[in-house]
């Protein structure tokens, strides 16, 4: 049997985030070996908060600490138009029961790689602030990172601004730091994100699962697709979960090798993720770019992964 894959989740939840992990969770192929925070969605205090109640929601007893309260450059934006004034509006979550670790989210991130058998796979799906510090603080651990696969960018399209989807554009200079890294990144930007659609009648079938994690992703999604139906959109566009499906069901994805790089200035550029494809730059890919998704397959992914949830964690 394949060895499972370990990873850190590195998010700013957010919903999508949420479901990511909800995802991540139930994933054999995965083993969590931590939780950072970011800031992105909310503040750093409510994205930290909001990773603790997920956890604890779905059982997830791993180290978690918090990251830095703003980019490495930029000033913070944070999008309580989509997330809610608390970044997770919607249902009651529990409490936290894992307090956050003395470290910061760089330093545990750098001893749970250093500490780690295997290379570590990391998964942030929000800016990519606590990767780019991390690489930054410890280059020595970069061979130890298997993966960056992460949800950020759009190769023909932005959605904060027409150029740039918001993890990259809250942090840019941190999103090309990773880019140029070298590190394997698998890139699930918006060009195949803004497929990853659910459904109403989709959440109806989660809902009808009846446990309690089943029921909260329902409530979540209904949330979350109340800011997108304002937009014509026929369902929610869970983003963040595509990071996770991309690992435990590549063959649901159509993908293609590229070049990409951050635009971090401009008028109306910055954030953009330049993807490189035709090959007119001679850089060789750095990034495995998603394009598209069995849209179907991946609502069964998400649909399966709560059933997996039992009764509540006491």
């Amino acid at each position: 049997m394949t060895r499972p894959i370990p990873v850190i989740l590195d998010g700013d939840p957010g919903h999508d985030d949420a479901i990511a992990w909800v995802l991540a969770k139930a994933s054999p192929q995965l083993k969590i070996l931590a939780v950072t925070s970011v800031c992105g969605n909310q503040t750093i205090e409510k994205t930290t908060y909001n990773a603790q109640r997920i956890m604890a929601l779905i059982g997830l007893d791993v180290p978690v600490a918090k990251g830095d309260p703003r980019p490495l450059i930029a000033e913070p934006i944070i999008a309580p138009v989509v997330h809610g004034q608390s970044g997770l509006d919607g249902p009651p979550l529990p409490e936290p029961k894992t307090e956050l670790s003395p470290l910061s989210a760089v330093e545990l991130m750098a001893q749970t790689i250093a500490e780690s058998e295997d290379p570590v796979t990391l998964i942030p799906t929000g800016p990519l602030t606590n990767v780019a510090k991390l690489l930054l603080a410890h280059p020595d651990l970069k061979q130890k990172i298997a993966r960056i696969s992460l949800m950020g960018g759009g190769i023909k399209m932005g959605n904060w601004t027409p150029a740039a989807e918001f993890n990259i554009l809250v942090d840019p200079h941190a999103a090309r730091l990773v880019f140029q890294s070298g590190i394997p990144i698998t890139m699930a930007g918006l060009d195949v994100t803004e497929k990853a659609l659910v459904c109403p009648e989709d959440f109806r079938r989660i809902r009808e699962v009846g446990n309690h994690v089943a029921v909260t992703v329902a409530d979540w999604l209904e949330f979350f697709y109340q800011f997108h139906k304002t937009m014509d959109y026929p369902g929610a566009p869970i983003h963040d979960a595509v990071a996770v499906a991309a690992l435990v069901k590549p063959e649901i994805l159509t993908m293609r090798e590229m070049y990409v790089d951050v635009e971090v200035s401009g008028d109306y550029c910055t954030g953009c993720t330049v993807g490189d494809w035709f090959g007119t730059s001679g850089h060789r890919p750095n990034a495995t770019v998603l394009l598209d998704i069995d849209r179907e397959a991946f609502v069964d992914l998400l649909l399966e992964a709560v059933k997996t949830y039992g009764e509540e964690p006491k």
